[in-house]
């Protein structure tokens, strides 16, 4: 089926919150959204623009409506919650929503607040992500590498070496991590240019090539992870893998002031002292 549209996701999105405990992460809640409506590997991976698929890009415009019209919030760290509005409703109209928010929109232009309409963080990020996406992906891939390397050093990896060597299992580099100055753990990494998704045989790919050589792995990509790949990762049993996305990646390069500045907007407020000009 194709995705639905982001109005036709308030419902869907909000099961699936409720079906994980009231609470879930982004990534969480589109497994579950592709669950519930039965979508394939191939739809959930349906690119919309950039490095961003369809489902994920409207899913980011139903919690932007849900938020505004208060039955869903999100903390610092990336996770929603159904408010105690939200836990009221089974099911929500969406033309009742649409109307609450647009109606909200409409005040704030009608009051000469354009620039004011609220737009959530997740959304306004889109735009600098891509863009920073797009640059990596046109990286040459000795040069992605180098990226990566230096990613992991500020992350605190050390040792931290791209071996460039080919027919190697696809392995790009290796690495080791120290944990609380007292443990360490050998890593390998793998470092994939990706436009689509990464799948399951990848993953299993990259495993092979590591076991007996590395207590982890490590999977970079400027594309996505299907379920499947992010389930095989984790496979009980195997030597667990460590998955970085193509939205993960540039977060960190954020985090990390890695190509990346950030500038302050300082907003200027003006406070009018009414008993001064009543006392002149």
């Amino acid at each position: 089926m194709p995705i639905p549209k982001y109005d036709d996701l308030f419902n869907p999105l909000l099961q699936a919150i409720r079906n994980l405990g009231g609470s879930a992460s982004v990534a969480e809640q589109e497994d579950e959204v592709a669950t519930i409506l039965k979508l394939t590997d191939a739809e959930v991976s349906d690119i919309h623009r950039g490095n961003r698929t369809k489902l994920s890009y409207r899913l980011a415009w139903a919690r932007n409506y849900l938020k505004r019209y208060g039955a869903l919030d999100n903390s610092s760290r990336g996770v929603w919650t159904l408010t105690s509005e939200g836990q009221k409703h089974q099911t929500l109209s969406k033309d009742l929503v649409k109307k609450f928010v647009q109606s909200l929109d409409r005040n704030v232009v009608s009051d000469g607040n354009e620039a004011d309409v609220d737009v959530s963080d997740e959304l306004k990020d889109i735009d600098w992500e891509d863009k920073l996406l797009a640059l990596i992906k046109a990286m040459q891939p000795d040069a992605f590498e180098r990226l990566c390397q230096r990613l992991l050093r500020e992350s605190g990896f050390i040792q931290v070496e791209v071996t460039g060597k080919t027919h190697d299992g696809g392995i790009d580099g290796k690495g080791v991590v120290r944990i609380g100055g007292l443990l360490s753990f050998h890593v390998i990494f793998q470092c994939k240019r990706y436009q689509g998704s990464v799948s399951s045989p990848v993953v299993r790919d990259f495993r092979g090539a590591m076991v007996g050589r590395a207590d982890k792995g490590l999977l970079i990509t400027t594309g996505t992870f299907t379920k499947d790949a992010r389930t095989e990762a984790q496979r009980d049993g195997a030597p667990p893998i460590d998955l970085i996305d193509g939205e993960a990646l540039v977060e960190k390069l954020k985090e990390l002031r890695i190509g990346v500045q950030i500038k302050e907007r300082v907003v200027e407020e003006v406070f009018i002292d009414e008993a001064y000009f009543q006392n002149v």
